[in-house]
């Protein structure tokens, strides 16, 4: 498809991100250092931070040997800037470079990632965090960001670069053998009994879903993929799916001499993800529960009038897909699909289509029927804008990734009313590569 170009006329003042190969001490000291590719040579990328409202200006400079972008994930921001390479801008080429520019309407917690060859790229170490201030900050401690990342490394320490496996792609993905929290092998930090901490945690994960649980933490869950709750929910387990985002406000329950955890649930056991040192008192009573975040300017549709779209979900290992069509409009059996690195199909169409899901008029309400049909989960998102879940009839939290569990059906209600093209995509980066993948286009 035609992708719009535009002047890159530089900044006066230019600040850059650089993709660039690099290194990182992601695990024990002993093992060595493990090649990545990052933003700035850090893992995470240079945190991100700025006020409600303010504008980002960031020139991407890619070191590279292979085209990328950067995607600002969960930003509502104009389309030129959403860095959906093939569709709203050219891929930055190996020394060249891209001037991003746009404000940060949304208050919450984001991340920024490559979106070319985002299955490698990701799974390399290319992303960081993007936080957006409340104009008033809350009433909390300290403000922690924990962007956790998952590995695939050998026993020299060095990332696997089997990205085009095609088992995992059919199957539930790239899962790692290690998972970082900032890029450190073991995440501690001291606290004291009674603080309010505010954890922004973000699956930065190509793949792996995320099942968290909390000892001798008590608290709350205020916000999701950066929106706040109406009414922040007692934290229990959370669930987030690559891409996801939660924001915790949560109490030091643990005593004086005793550690805290953030914990991680596998099929194997509880490990502690991060870990809280507890040293001491705030001298503080048990905080009441905390008021809402101030809700951020997302419209919200009335349910009265939408249009109704449908995207069916189909393909993988164990499912019963014996064909798609491909870009160029020709029908494929799954084994010659397989053979051109597909497995996947939305509404009978694997890869990146020419048309659209939908045309859509600029303040039209979307009412969107998922339906996997597969035998693995799927995490939606959507590009430019935040969605609602409809559960017996009522809307759910503002969302802009939903996880759609094997066989399951859900619906998602949104108003498109940020004009351009917008990617709606799997975030299992494995699925996106192989296939599933599309778009709407919203028509101002």
């Amino acid at each position: 498809m035609a992708v719009p170009t535009f002047p890159q006329a530089a900044f006066a003042q230019d600040i850059t991100i650089e993709a660039k190969p690099s290194t990182a001490q992601l695990v024990p000291a002993e093992y060595g250092q493990t090649g990545v590719w990052a933003y700035d040579g850090m893992v995470p990328g240079t945190p991100l931070r700025l006020q409600q409202g303010e504008r980002l200006r960031r020139v991407l400079v890619n070191r590279l040997d292979q085209p990328t972008t950067i995607h600002w994930h969960g930003i509502r921001l104009e389309n030129a800037m959403d860095g959906a390479a093939g569709l709203t801008q050219e891929a930055v080429a190996p020394g060249g470079q891209f001037s991003y520019d746009f404000v940060a309407k949304d208050a919450g917690t984001y991340w920024y990632h490559p979106h070319r060859n985002s299955l490698e790229q990701v799974a390399r170490g290319l992303s960081g965090p993007l936080i957006v201030e409340e104009h008033e900050a809350p009433d909390v401690d300290e403000d922690l960001t924990l962007l956790i990342q998952d590995w695939r490394l050998d026993q020299e320490a060095q990332i696997v670069a089997d990205f085009a496996n095609m088992h995992d792609m059919a199957h539930a993905g790239r899962i790692g053998n290690h998972l970082t929290v900032n890029g450190l092998p073991e995440f501690r930090t001291p606290a004291k009994t009674g603080q309010r901490l505010r954890l922004r945690i973000i699956n930065a994960a190509s793949d792996r879903i995320l099942r968290l649980g909390a000892k001798g933490l008590t608290g709350y869950v205020v916000a999701l993929d950066g929106m706040p709750l109406q009414k922040p929910e007692a934290l229990t387990e959370i669930v987030l799916a690559p891409a996801q985002r939660a924001d915790l406000f949560a109490d030091i329950a643990a005593e004086p001499g005793e550690t805290a955890h953030l914990t991680s649930i596998e099929r194997q056991g509880t490990f502690s993800l991060a870990a809280f040192s507890v040293s001491g008192r705030d001298g503080t009573t048990l905080r009441p529960a905390p008021q809402s975040l101030p809700p951020n300017p997302v419209a919200v549709p009335s349910l009265k009038n939408a249009r109704t779209l449908e995207l069916v979900m189909e393909g993988g290992a164990m499912g019963r897909m014996a064909a798609a069509r491909t870009a160029d409009g020709k029908t494929r059996s799954m084994r010659e699909l397989i053979g051109q690195g597909m497995a996947w199909a939305f509404n009978g169409v694997a890869g990146m289509p020419d048309r659209p899901l939908a045309d859509l008029d600029l303040g039209e309400e979307v009412r969107m029927l998922l339906s996997n049909q597969t035998a693995w989960p799927h995490a939606m998102h959507l590009h430019g804008h935040h969605f609602q879940e409809v559960k017996d009839k009522t809307p759910g939290p503002l969302r802009d990734t939903i996880l759609v569990m094997p066989q399951e059906k859900r619906e998602i209600v949104f108003v498109a009313d940020n004009p351009g093209k917008w990617m709606f995509h799997c975030h299992m980066l494995s699925h996106q590569a192989a296939g599933m993948m599309s778009w709407v286009n919203v028509i101002s």
